[in-house]
């Protein structure tokens, strides 16, 4: 890799690097902030495929970080000798987790202990790590204090009191609920956590957008023999929303700082169909919107409303549970992958695992676009960089799809 001082035109923009990267949620989100993520490491190839097939330009690097030493990452990365703008990562820590089975002693647990110890070996100028909202409830505060101490010890100040930060506050269409942990070198102003922002509207008027503005546009499936061994869409969408065109691409978000990417022109991925039983078709058709599924408690979409958090199941090796999906507000079937990441905030060039197990794997595992860029937003303003804005990032109106 070319030496910082030796970028071109896209990479003369802060530097940042994703650890525990998924299929690239914060790593996107850090990208549309302005930042340039030179470097992703996950311990899953199957996620590492998917942040290289869409992120192309990052370096993604399969790693067990809990152990390898901070210069292990940075040599890998090309960026030994070099001083890292942000190091930003999501380390899983389902036992601490509220919505599953609570297991302090799950080894998964320790993960964010070592983001501090390669925290303290990289030494970037800022850091930021999600985490679930069990991590501030009964003894898990004890390993929250740990990783306070740790990085203090290393020369680093974290934004105090740590927030709780949904998603749905900063214009994605569901309730998620995560903390961010906002970290700063001692010599370094401190960033602040963003306000609630939504999209602004062509009115002028703040928008927020529901689960219909999201996901109205994309196909009917009921019918669609293709997909049901398939995924790729391939025929008109409806009319969309402004939230919805801008997950398009038929209008640029003015603030989305993303390198362009091209549109995938062999049909919109991710729009698998679920062959449901006929009783289960007849039980969901019966469910109102906003309630759940008597049987298969499954929660129905209101198409008004938000969508509650889209959950992730386990890995291979944690059992291989599918975590249960949301039913659509207007057909009687489950959602698909496509209408999982339109709540989300995911763009729909962004490419997810060829099955439908593993893709709603990577979509619930994610931070979603926004609320990352929004949060990455607030540490450039520490920085006081005004990241360069890619070729063709002008807010005019794009081609359909």
């Amino acid at each position: 890799m070319p030496s910082l001082a030796n970028r071109g035109p896209f990479d003369s923009r802060p530097v940042a690097m994703d650890l525990f990267c998924g299929a690239g949620g914060m790593s996107l989100g850090f990208e549309q902030a302005g930042f340039n993520v030179v470097a992703a490491f996950d311990s899953e190839q199957r996620h590492l495929d998917t942040h290289r097939l869409n992120f192309p330009k990052t370096q993604a690097h399969i790693a067990d970080l809990s152990k390898v030493s901070g210069e292990d990452v940075l040599q890998t990365a090309g960026l030994a000798d070099q001083t890292l703008d942000v190091l930003f990562g999501g380390p899983p820590c389902q036992g601490f987790s509220l919505g599953g089975k609570r297991d302090l002693a799950d080894p998964r647990n320790s993960l964010i202990l070592h983001f501090a110890r390669l925290l303290r070996d990289i030494s970037p100028r800022y850091f930021v790590v999600e985490n679930v909202d069990g991590l501030l409830i009964g003894d898990a505060v004890k390993t929250l204090k740990s990783f306070k101490r740790r990085v203090r010890r290393a020369g680093y100040e974290v934004v105090e009191p740590i927030r709780i930060l949904d998603a749905a506050d900063y214009g994605v269409p569901q309730h998620r609920r995560r903390i961010f942990i906002l970290g700063y070198r001692d010599d370094l102003p401190a960033p602040a956590y963003p306000a609630p922002r939504g999209y602004l509207g062509p009115d002028g008027v703040e928008y927020f957008p529901n689960v219909w503005d999201a996901i109205s546009d994309l196909p009917s499936i009921n019918e669609s023999l293709a997909l049901i061994d398939g995924h790729k869409y391939v025929g008109t969408l409806g009319s969309p929303s402004l939230y919805a065109s801008f997950l398009r691409g038929d209008v640029v978000d003015p603030s989305d700082k993303t390198e362009p990417r091209e549109r995938n022109e062999s049909g919109l991925t991710g729009c698998f169909r679920t062959t449901h039983s006929r009783k289960a078709v007849n039980r969901f058709a019966k469910t109102q919107q906003g309630s759940s599924e008597l049987v298969s408690r499954y929660h129905r979409l209101d198409s008004e409303g938000l969508s509650s958090t889209l959950r992730a199941g386990t890995g291979p090796d944690h059992g291989s549970h599918t975590a249960p999906r949301p039913i659509h507000p207007v057909e009687p079937r489950c959602i698909t992958v496509r209408e999982a990441a339109r709540l989300h905030s995911f763009p729909d060039w962004f490419q997810f695992h060829s099955t439908r197990w593993h893709a709603f794997r990577q979509i619930g595992n994610s931070v979603p676009p926004r609320m990352a860029r929004l949060v990455a937003e607030e540490v450039l303003q520490s920085l006081r960089i005004a990241p360069a804005i890619p070729h063709g990032k002008t807010g005019e109106k794009q081609n359909a799809a």
